[in-house]
């Protein structure tokens, strides 16, 4: 049987801990590996909230900060990664008031597909696969807010905790299986019909 991720025995938990403490002992790079593990968690947070890319980058680190000010407090390392994103909505909620939610998506799917096609421009073009990467995520980037976010989670994540994920997306844990199942039935749907998607 599998550990939860948010189980105080489990392997995560265990990482939470030990980073805590070393954060708390005062090692300057306690916190680099959790910083790196849940920073995608954070800014999912954030631009779901509405927040422009600047805006989130902004909260990601009020973020972490408030986590180095509060180390000392924390109890339960498991539940850090449900503490960072209250903490993250929270901030993107202060920071985010009055901001056009339509402009920040728009310009976050514009930005990551440009930074994605950036990375990725030489392999898929030796493989003659850039067309269909950037129609993917052109597609993607026409889905809703929820759905980009899972489906990201789905790209990105091995094994997506999805407490954090309900969290962060701000919808029952129960839904997410089936709104995750919907989502790539849609995107499925636009692709297909798309006549520039080849098989």
């Amino acid at each position: 049987m599998t550990v939860p991720t948010d189980h105080p025995d489990s392997p995560e938990a265990k990482r939470y801990a030990d980073a805590l403490r070393g954060a708390r002992e005062g090692s300057p790079h306690a916190l680099d590996d959790v910083i790196a593990e849940l920073s995608p968690m954070l800014w999912r947070v954030a631009r779901a909230c509405g927040l422009d890319r600047q805006l989130a980058e902004d909260v990601v680190q009020t973020t972490w900060l408030a986590l180095i000010k509060s180390v000392s407090t924390i109890e339960k390392p498991a539940a850090l990664p449900g503490w960072l994103a209250s903490t993250a909505k929270r901030e993107s909620w202060k920071v985010g008031r009055g901001q056009k939610r339509e402009n920040a998506v728009d310009q976050e799917w514009d930005g990551l597909i440009a930074d994605q096609l950036d990375l990725d421009e030489d392999v898929a073009d030796r493989m003659g696969l850039a067309p269909r990467y950037n129609l993917l995520w052109r597609s993607i980037g026409q889905l809703s807010d929820v759905c980009r976010a899972l489906i990201q989670v789905i790209a990105y994540m091995d094994r997506p905790n999805y407490d954090q994920l309900a969290t962060a997306l701000g919808i029952p844990r129960g839904s997410i299986g089936p709104k995750r199942g919907r989502c790539l039935a849609e995107l499925r749907k636009r692709l297909h019909s798309d006549p520039e998607w080849k098989y």
